[in-house]
């Protein structure tokens, strides 16, 4: 394809100020990819303000697929015209941290990152992210499915890390994106019962639609409603929400010896009161949370997707083109008539 001479991009400044600019286009150099962006996903960690804010303006966009487009010397596992999912994020794999099984934590993966984020017509994937954090796509992934690589990897990785598995009761507190993400990480690791919850009537709908056994209004009395549908409170409860009331819902549910997951952030000033007589000592939950996604997070979500056993295309409510970025992020800010949202830079290109 005949490459434009400048490359488009949405900067961030806050939730309701994203400005469609124009760079040079990004060079490539031995070992690194071109990549045309055909679906970016905004993440609900992309309005973060507490977290973005000191660090802009700056291209945001870290859940992308799609087409390489020019290929730097010395590569033979990829060539022009390859689909691929990329992670923005990758490890070291020899520290500490890594050899432990704890790659998230890894220096490095916080390091590194694309030229510029996926919001972008194009990105120049950087020879460390070709290497350890690349795949194909196969053909029968679309690239708004391949789009959900990353953060499908991050509940799986999520629900490994907690052990859930064969037989498992789960709550997920939450039916947005991230929720039902972990309604089909649950299901993959094989729980027998999967209730979740949310404020929204819409969002419980597509969580009933999706396969959950029960949804609960979040309002309601959701611990009285899980022990009468169980007799007792559940394994593993999954917070993708930050909500308080959610959080002091997941300590009134979770069962004796169980687990709960704080999967969603909350804040730098959020604080969590504990008793710990009853919560560790008499009942002892483990408490836990997890960030982000390493490579072989990314390959088994990929693999997962491509057998056909999860459907995540059916998660994408709206697709926008780069230069309507802005109404996608106050869709999500919305949070009523939107659950993936994608960006398809090609749609005004």
């Amino acid at each position: 394809m005949v490459l434009p001479k400048h490359n488009r991009v949405a900067v961030y400044h806050n939730n309701r100020d994203l400005r469609l600019e124009t760079r040079p286009f990004p060079l490539i150099g031995k070992g690194e990819l071109l990549l045309e962006v055909h679906a970016s996903g905004i993440c609900g960690s992309d309005l973060l303000e507490w977290y973005r804010l000191p660090k802009a303006p700056l291209v945001l966009g870290h859940e992308v697929a799609g087409r390489i487009v020019a290929v730097g010397d010395g590569l033979d596992r990829f060539a022009e015209g390859d689909r691929i999912v990329s992670t923005h994020h990758v490890p070291c794999f020899d520290c500490n941290y890594c050899r432990s099984g704890r790659e998230t934590m890894c220096a490095l993966l916080r390091k590194t990152n694309w030229d510029p984020g996926g919001f972008a017509d194009f990105i120049r994937v950087p020879a460390v992210n070709v290497e350890r954090g690349t795949l194909n796509v196969p053909d029968n992934v679309s690239d708004n499915a391949a789009s959900c690589v990353e953060p499908f990897a991050c509940a799986l990785r999520g629900q490994r890390k907690i052990k859930v598995g064969e037989g498992s009761s789960v709550l997920i507190l939450g039916s947005g994106v991230s929720g039902c993400l972990h309604l089909f990480a649950s299901r993959v690791r094989g729980a027998s019962k999967v209730f979740m919850t949310d404020p929204e009537p819409a969002r419980r709908a597509v969580a009933e639609r999706l396969g959950a056994d029960a949804v609960f209004d979040a309002h309601d009395a959701v611990p009285q409603l899980v022990r009468d549908t169980l007799g007792r409170g559940v394994d593993y409860v999954i917070a993708t929400t930050g909500a308080r009331a959610a959080i002091d819902q997941a300590f009134q549910v979770v069962d004796r010896g169980g687990t709960i997951l704080f999967f969603a952030p909350m804040g730098p000033d959020v604080q969590l009161p504990v008793t710990f007589d009853t919560v560790f000592w008499r009942n002892d939950v483990t408490l836990t949370s997890t960030y982000g996604a390493a490579p072989q997070d990314m390959k088994e979500a990929l693999t997962v997707i491509a057998s056909g056993r999860v459907d995540l295309d059916q998660l994408v409510t709206h697709t926008l083109p780069l230069g309507e970025i802005q109404r996608g992020f106050e869709m999500m800010m919305e949070g009523k008539e939107s659950l993936k949202i994608i960006v398809d830079p090609r749609l005004d290109r």
